[in-house]
């Protein structure tokens, strides 16, 4: 009897302490506009007061990362060292540039859908850039992707365009509001970044990344706990008050711990001193970044002497998108940073986009009768999760 009244206990307590953790990790998370705007600056000045040196900023940094990859579980994702199985299919040549469909596994079972943009003109060693999309409709199909991967194919670099989990061909997940988006996305991100420099045409030295909205919180983590991203373009995003929406951007414990607490503005801020340019605007949680985010950034900056390697291009009239006016300048930023040819595209007065052949959804779809998913393809959360032994 005592036997089973001890299990019995031991179960209760169990349930108790499951209960306990999952209240911990829900009550850590930041979502949204967590703070109001007057808070967030006062925020700001606190954060300021805790270094004041490059080694007292070194140690908060390596505190924010950690409460990154902790939070989002990095730690726990499987080694795979190469393995991508990439597969290209439907390779298409256009004006100055190619594109084609490419899946690469992610984890065994579980796929990276997307489109590489290159160069006619390919040399020995290209650039590469990640490029991340938001939550807008059509996700990595819709017009402004294929002005971004174009462009900056023409000029002269590998671009891959890749969905976000729940978009465009990745369905494998049952929603994309999953529990672990955060973890999935990262890590594909992270894996899309090892794809480029396993191939032989990729200069490893030259790799950047970009996204708008959620596409640019995809930019600013991997950006901040990987250096091997070279230069960072986050479009419309950071934001002292605002930690993003979705689960996908704010829906896992990144932000505070037990031990620390911090923002999107310290997450970009670990980026310095490697080339970064933040795009904002005067309509959306991004119209102080001149008078409150950028401040900060440049200090941390400034602690590298790299002062001239940070940039804030401010659209006070525009709002929420990554328009022509947002490329533009993204354009001009990774043409610098990564020597791309500025000559290859026409300038009127700024660089034209009319050479892009915009392609319908369906050529740019990796999964069609003729290629369907992988027979090994996890379908679902359970089976994600399960896989991965997460819960």
């Amino acid at each position: 009897m005592k036997i089973i009244r001890l299990a019995k206990y031991s179960l209760l307590f169990g349930i108790i302490l499951s209960g306990i953790d999952s209240f911990s990790q829900d009550n850590m998370l930041c979502v949204g506009s967590y703070w109001s705007e007057d808070k967030a600056n006062l925020k700001m000045k606190e954060f300021a007061s805790m270094w004041n040196d490059l080694e007292s900023w070194e140690n908060r940094a390596s505190i924010i990362m950690k409460g990154i990859t902790e939070g989002m579980k990095l730690d726990k994702m499987p080694e795979m060292e190469g393995n991508f199985n990439a597969k290209i299919t439907n390779t298409r040549i256009f004006n100055g540039y190619i594109v084609e469909n490419i899946v690469i596994e992610s984890f065994p079972g579980f796929y990276i859908t997307g489109n590489i943009y290159r160069p006619v003109d390919s040399k020995k060693k290209n650039p590469a850039i990640l490029c991340a999309h938001g939550h807008g409709e059509n996700g990595r199909l819709q017009e402004t992707r294929q002005f971004q991967g174009a462009v900056l194919a023409r000029m002269g670099a590998i671009v891959f365009a890749y969905d976000m989990i729940g978009y465009g061909d990745s369905h494998q997940v049952t929603s994309h509001k999953m529990p672990i988006a955060l973890l999935l996305q990262t890590w594909n991100s992270k894996r899309v970044l090892e794809y480029l420099l396993s191939r032989s045409d990729v200069d490893p030295e030259r790799i950047g990344m970009t996204g708008g909205s959620g596409g640019a919180t995809q930019t600013f983590i991997l950006a901040a706990i990987d250096d091997r991203i070279k230069v960072s373009v986050p479009c419309v995003q950071v934001s002292a008050h605002f930690f993003g929406g979705c689960v996908c951007e704010s829906g896992m414990p990144i932000h505070k711990s037990r031990n620390h607490q911090t923002n999107n503005v310290e997450v970009a801020a670990l980026f310095a001193p490697r080339p970064m340019l933040l795009i904002s605007d005067g309509n959306d949680w991004t119209r102080n970044t001149p008078r409150i985010e950028y401040p900060y950034i440049q200090k941390v900056y400034a602690l590298y002497n790299a002062e001239h390697k940070v940039e804030n291009a401010h659209f006070a009239a525009e709002k929420h998108d990554y328009g022509y006016s947002k490329r533009s300048v993204m354009y001009n930023f990774f043409a610098y940073h990564l020597k791309l040819n500025t000559n290859a595209v026409n300038w009127t007065p700024t660089v034209n986009e009319d050479f892009v052949a915009i392609l319908p959804p369906e050529q740019l779809r990796v999964f069609t009768e003729d290629n369907p998913m992988p027979m090994n393809a996890l379908k679902g959360n359970k089976a994600i999760m399960d896989y991965l032994k997460l819960k």
